[in-house]
C-alpha cells in the first residue's frame, strides 16, 4: 500500500509545487503592503493553486503518456509511460484534483463576493488540461512558458491579492512578475533538458524552438527580470521587501549549471532549486510587507 501511495505522490511531482505556493505568498504580500490580511482566503487560494498544479501534472503525465512523448525520458518517472498506472487511472486523478480546485475556488468566490472570478477558475482548469491535452495542446506549440507566467504568475498572485484587498495596485503586478518569471524558468529548465527527445516526439516547446544556447540565455534573462521586479516592488512599498533578494541567492547554482552547459541529469537539480528560490522570494516579499 505504501509503495502504491509513493508512486502516486511521485506522479504528482512535488518538486513543482513551489510554483503553486509562491504566487499565493506573493499575493498575500501585495495585500499586506496596503494593510490587508486575510489568511483564511489565502489558505483557500493556496488549496486551489496546489490542486491545479497536481492536476496539471497528472494531466500532463496522462496526455504525454498516451501520445508516447515520454517513452524516452531523462527526468523523473512518469506513471503512464512507465506502466506504473493505467492511463484511465491517471486521467481520473487529474480530474479529481481539478474538482478539489473547483470546490475550493467556489468557496473563495462565495466568501469574497467576486462571482465573476468563477470564469477565471474555469479558464484555469481549461488551461491546465489543454497544456498537453486535446488535439492541439498549446504546450506542444511553444506556449507553455507564456501560459505558466499568466496563470501561475499573474492570475494566481493578483487573484489572491485582489480577493484579500479588493484591488490590484501596481506593486501587486510586480510581485506577480517576480514569481511568474521564475515559474516559467522552472518549465524552461525542464524543457531545456528534454529538447532532443521533445523534438523527436514532435513536442515543439519554446526551448525546442529556440535551441540550446538561446534557451540558456533566456533562463538567465528570466532570473534578471525576477530580481528587477523585486527591486521595483520594494521601491513602491517598503525597502524591507528587499529581504526577498535572499531567495534569489539560491539561483546561483541553477545559473551556473544552465550557463555552464549542463545537460541531461545534470539539469535536474535546477528545477527544485529554482522552485525554492521562487518560494524564498515570495516569502521575503510577504515578511517585508508585514514588517514594513
Amino acid at each position: 500500500m505504501n509503495e502504491k501511495l509513493s508512486v502516486w505522490v511521485a506522479g504528482a511531482r512535488p518538486r513543482t509545487l513551489p510554483a503553486a505556493v509562491a504566487p499565493i505568498l506573493a499575493g498575500a504580500a501585495g495585500a499586506a503592503a496596503v494593510g490587508h490580511t486575510g489568511w483564511g482566503l489565502a489558505a483557500l487560494c493556496l488549496l486551489v493553486a496546489l490542486a491545479l498544479q497536481v492536476g496539471v501534472n497528472y494531466a500532463n503525465d496522462y496526455s504525454d503518456g498516451v501520445r508516447g512523448t515520454d517513452d524516452q525520458r531523462v527526468g523523473p518517472t512518469r506513471l503512464v509511460a512507465s506502466g506504473l498506472a493505467t492511463p484511465a487511472a491517471v486521467k481520473r486523478a487529474a480530474f479529481l484534483a481539478f474538482g478539489v480546485a473547483g470546490v475550493a475556488g467556489l468557496a473563495v468566490v462565495a466568501l469574497s463576493g467576486h462571482w465573476w472570478l468563477l470564469l477565471v477558475g474555469v479558464l484555469c482548469i481549461l488551461a491546465a488540461w489543454y497544456y498537453t491535452g486535446g488535439s492541439r495542446p498549446y504546450g506542444y506549440l511553444g506556449l507553455g512558458e507564456v501560459m505558466v507566467f499568466v496563470f501561475f504568475g499573474l492570475v494566481a498572485t493578483i487573484g489572491t491579492g485582489y480577493v484579500i484587498a479588493g484591488g490590484a495596485p501596481p506593486h501587486l503586478w510586480l510581485a506577480a512578475t517576480a514569481v511568474g518569471v521564475l515559474a516559467s524558468a522552472i518549465l524552461v529548465a525542464n524543457n531545456l533538458r528534454d529538447i532532443a527527445t521533445d523534438r523527436v516526439a514532435g513536442k515543439m516547446t519554446l526551448p525546442a524552438r529556440l535551441g540550446d544556447g538561446a534557451t540558456r540565455r533566456f533562463f538567465a534573462l528570466l532570473v534578471v527580470v525576477a530580481v528587477a521586479a523585486v527591486v521595483g516592488y520594494a521601491a513602491l512599498t517598503t525597502w524591507w521587501a528587499l529581504l526577498a533578494l535572499a531567495g534569489a541567492l539560491v539561483l546561483a547554482d541553477p545559473l551556473r549549471r544552465v550557463l555552464g552547459g549542463a545537460t541531461g541529469r545534470e539539469l535536474i537539480p535546477v528545477i527544485p532549486a529554482t522552485g525554492f528560490a521562487e518560494i524564498g522570494i515570495a516569502a521575503g516579499l510577504l515578511v517585508g510587507s508585514l514588517v514594513g
